[in-house]
């Protein structure tokens, strides 16, 4: 195992990594930007090392820095956290050459998988079910035209090298597919310095699915279940559950069993996530992200599995030492994301956190690197903490979150708990009877 680590991310997710080390007994290394300097991670950390100046292409995304931190400080391995570089396939090239594990999948796969028409393509060769559309990119807005015409209207536009719904429009009628088509790569070539897109068949009430994997570099590839993630606004993630309320354990092993399958014959390792639209009892895959998800807790919840230290584990060489008939599936579990914005605007609200009071209790989990009288700073992204709950079943969890909420303070920045209030309080999605258009609809109505 390894002796010393460093986490190449901040907040939440740099302290998550940092728990999950220091239970184990490895040394973390925290790297950090000005802005950062009394941040919770870096508090914590065994070492810390700043890298730059508050804006992220001179920090976090400095990989040069980060590099360079690693060795004066004599780590043996990174962990890029979530967002930043984790999804970077040079970064982790860049690492193995340097003579340092990279807590991940391999370059390779991360390069395939980040090219949302190569993974669309790795998926179908393995039998992985897809939504109808192009067959890879679209070279002209006459190709476009032509597939629109075949999988029939409304259809997605989507980049090639995107996320976040970035470089993604939709066009109803074939008078709109022109200007979607403008937009989508005027976008992505903005956001990812590549215009390439792709067409989708758009669903018009789809849940969002995904299912978190993990391998070993042994072949052994297990599942820990599904995610619910429909509850969205602008192709962001508030509310994530596990299990989802729409899907039965059948057809969350037969989807698990074949994505194992597949990712076996990839020979893919580490943690990752298949993200998948669920609409009349059918899947279809979107896209997969190497790397640790955010609402990564709600599976931790309802399995009773640290899927940090199982990527320390993978990472430093061990097999799994488990197969799937041994991961056991108990209760439900919520997520909500905290962010600093108007829970009504949705516009930013950074600054000065003059209160923080975490709530407890059985079933409560607090992940944040939030503390009283600490300064979000403007830089970076609004997320500020993440609030699970555990209950033996959906009703339970989600008063559980009522209850959760209620206690939660966080004084002298705006947040979106009262936003998630509501949302708890809905009978809609006390229900269980929602899709990834629900909630701006519910914003709509509620502002």
């Amino acid at each position: 195992m390894f002796r010393k680590v460093l986490i190449a991310n901040r907040g939440e997710i740099a302290l998550r990594v940092h728990r999950a080390c220091q239970e184990m007994g490895i040394r973390t290394v925290a790297v950090h930007s000005t802005a950062d300097a009394t941040a919770m991670h870096v508090r914590l950390a065994d070492e810390s090392v700043c890298i730059g100046p508050p804006a992220a292409r001179d920090s976090y995304l400095n990989v040069a820095a980060i590099l360079s931190a690693a060795s004066i400080t004599g780590a043996e391995a990174i962990h890029p956290g979530y967002g930043f570089l984790s999804e970077n396939a040079g970064f982790a090239e860049m690492v193995e050459a340097h003579g340092f594990a990279f807590i991940g999948p391999s370059p390779d796969h991360i390069r395939m998988m980040g090219d949302k028409i190569a993974a669309k393509q790795a998926m179908r060769s393995l039998g992985v079910p897809l939504v109808p559309g192009s067959d890879g990119e679209l070279a002209s807005l006459e190709e476009a035209r032509e597939v629109a015409e075949r999988i029939r209207y409304p259809v997605l536009i989507k980049a090639a090298a995107g996320g976040g719904g970035r470089g993604m429009k939709v066009a109803h009628s074939a008078e709109e597919l022109e200007e979607a088509w403008r937009v989508a790569r005027t976008e992505a070539k903005a956001a990812f310095g590549n215009d390439a897109v792709y067409m989708e068949k758009y669903l018009d009430r789809p849940r969002h699915i995904e299912l978190q994997v993990l391998a070993d570099a042994h072949g052994h590839v297990v599942h820990f279940g599904e995610r619910d993630c429909s509850l969205q606004r602008r192709h962001q993630k508030l509310v994530e559950e596990a299990g989802s309320p729409a899907l039965t354990a059948a057809e969350r092993d037969a989807l698990g069993a074949q994505v194992t399958a597949g990712l076996a014959k990839l020979g893919y390792r580490n943690a990752g996530t298949l993200e998948f639209l669920w609409q009349d009892g059918q899947f279809a895959f979107i896209e997969m992200n190497t790397r640790l998800q955010v609402e990564h807790p709600v599976t931790e919840m309802v399995c009773g599995i640290d899927l940090v230290k199982e990527q320390l584990r993978v990472a430093a060489g061990e097999a799994l030492g488990y197969g799937q008939s041994e991961i056991a599936f108990s209760g439900h579990a919520i997520e909500c994301r905290i962010t600093a914005e108007d829970p009504e605007s949705f516009a930013p609200s950074p600054g000065r956190v003059n209160t923080y009071h975490a709530p407890g209790g059985l079933g409560v989990r607090v992940d944040s690197a939030l503390y009283s009288g600490y300064s979000v700073p403007p830089h970076y992204d609004s997320l500020v903490a993440k609030l699970v709950v555990h209950g033996k079943t959906r009703a339970e969890a989600i008063a559980r979150m009522r209850r959760a909420l209620g206690e939660m303070v966080v004084d002298g920045i705006r947040t979106t708990l009262p936003l998630h209030q509501r949302i708890m309080a809905d009978p809609e999605f006390q229900s269980g009877d929602y899709t990834i258009h629900w909630l701006e609809r519910f914003v709509g109505l509620k502002t």
